[in-house]
């Protein structure tokens, strides 16, 4: 017994090592700044060039802002506000010099000083103080999730779709901005309804110019327009990727939580209205099917509804791309919800590269998933790598946003210290951030290769040595003459 006692407190020594090298630092999404803080008048905006696309289901901006230190000091840190309710739909916010591409974008980050207010900042934070008195254009880039909401909220099975965009035609800034335009692009060229007074050249409206602009200052305007195409969002995606050096192969997982966000049907679903309009392949604001590429070489494609398989799938393998094609029993409305499963394997040679000694490097998309035409949100997404038992000093890249990292161990068939797994989180992801890459690094010493076969190997020699142990056994009651 006190052997087995010192092998257990061994072993947890051991786990608890193995645990401390591969941790790293829990990434946040927010810092915390003094309650009675307020962005310093040390900027103005020159000029502002805002660009809104409404041409998939959800919000994408793009700001060119001329920004100029007004201060006597040097400046690094420009602040966005955003209103509060807004704030944790921004995804994607990156920012960058717009006249020089090539450099790396600045630090940004939201920042939290008073829950309860109704104004929220990001932070843009600048490679190099600016000198008071200089210019440098920003590049900004973001999206926002589940802002759109239909009007009417509920329709016929074959009637049109619309969706309200409200926005303030001004640029929400926290300084003075002297000269502005905002230009929004729709999908189509119907918006029967829609206040203030734009510029209309065929689906796009330009608001402005405007001339200095308080800071603070909003203006908010309406626009209805045509959507009649699905509007998905997905709640949550877990996507796996489990890496077998032994098989040479990588197996990928991923589990949608995913509901329609359009119109809600005013009356019940009716198959033979939904049979015409299929035969005339007619615009619906229904989910009709879902068309997943993947990359050339995947195979055994397996896809599952949440009570089994009752929709139809169809796989495709080609020398570019494979495609995984899936129709869901019924078409997808709005409100309704699908949550599936779908998976796959693949070459691991198409992702893994041996580098020096016993260093790895893994290159696989931080998502793929659905390509749809009318996009893919996704509010959570929940990336986990699981390496080959034995795999350390672990590291990872990717310029998607994360809000977490951790590393734990993961067990699976004949494994001792389980296999170490990397979980990386995003939040706000959209489907224009398929096939981003995410690089993980780590070292897989030659003799980590063994300790599978060499525990398959002792389990079957203990079964054999029991045997043998119980056969010899005298359990005999009486004596042998």
């Amino acid at each position: 017994m006190k052997l087995i006692s010192r092998l257990s407190l061994l072993l947890a020594v051991a786990v608890s090592c193995v645990a401390d090298s591969n941790q790293s630092d829990t990434l946040s999404s927010k810092s915390i700044i003094p309650t009675d803080f307020k962005p310093p008048s040390v900027f103005k905006n020159t000029n502002v060039m805002r660009n809104v696309n409404l041409e998939k289901g959800y919000i994408k901006e793009t700001v060119n802002v001329v920004i100029e230190n007004i201060g006597k000091e040097a400046q690094t840190e420009y602040y966005i506000p955003f209103e509060a309710d807004v704030i944790g739909k921004v995804g994607g916010f990156q920012a960058r010099d717009k006249k020089d591409a090539e450099k790396p974008p600045f630090e940004a980050e939201a920042v939290e000083y008073d829950a309860t207010s109704p104004t929220q900042f990001y932070r843009i934070t600048l490679h190099e103080p600016l000198a008071p008195k200089a210019q440098l254009t920003l590049n900004i880039n973001y999206h926002i999730l589940d802002s759109l909401s239909p009007l009417p909220a509920t329709i016929g099975q074959q009637d049109k779709q619309y969706l309200q965009y409200k926005f303030t035609e001004y640029f929400p800034s926290a300084y003075l901005t002297e000269k502005q335009k905002t230009k929004i692009k729709f999908p189509t060229v119907d918006i029967p309804d829609y206040t203030g007074k734009p510029e209309r050249q065929g689906s796009t409206f330009t608001y402005g110019a405007f001339d200095k602009i308080p800071a603070g200052v909003e203006s908010i305007q309406t626009v209805r327009y045509d959507f009649t195409k699905p509007v998905i969002y997905t709640s949550r995606l877990e996507r796996d990727v489990e890496v077998s050096h032994w098989g040479g192969n990588a197996a990928f997982e991923e589990r949608y939580w995913l509901t329609n966000k359009g119109a809600e049907l005013s009356n019940h679903f009716s198959r033979v209205s939904w049979a015409g309009q299929q035969y005339y392949n007619a615009p619906t604001s229904a989910i009709r099917e879902f068309r997943v590429p993947l990359k050339a070489g995947s195979m055994s494609a397996y896809f599952t509804d949440e009570i089994g398989n009752i929709s139809t799938s169809h796989f495709r393998q080609g020398k570019r791309e494979a495609l995984l094609e899936l129709k869901p029993r019924y078409p997808v409305f709005g409100g309704w919800n699908f949550p599936f499963k779908i998976g796959w394997d693949a070459p691991l040679s198409n992702f893994l590269r041996a580098v020096k000694g016993d260093s790895y490097v893994l290159n696989v998309p931080f998502l793929e998933g659905p390509k749809m035409t009318e996009g893919v949100s996704y509010e959570k997404v929940t990336v986990r790598i699981v390496l080959p038992e034995g795999a350390t000093n672990v590291k990872y890249e990717t310029d998607v946003p994360l809000v977490d990292a951790t590393f734990s161990s993961h067990k699976t068939f004949m494994d001792t210290l389980g296999r170490t797994t990397l979980t990386l989180t995003a939040m706000n992801v959209i489907d224009e951030t398929r096939d981003q890459p995410l690089v993980v690094t780590y070292e897989y010493p030659f003799s980590a290769g063994f300790r599978k076969p060499l525990t398959i190997f002792a389990g079957v020699l203990g079964v054999f040595a029991t045997s043998w142990l119980i056969s010899s056994l005298d359990v005999s009651i009486g004596k042998k003459n």
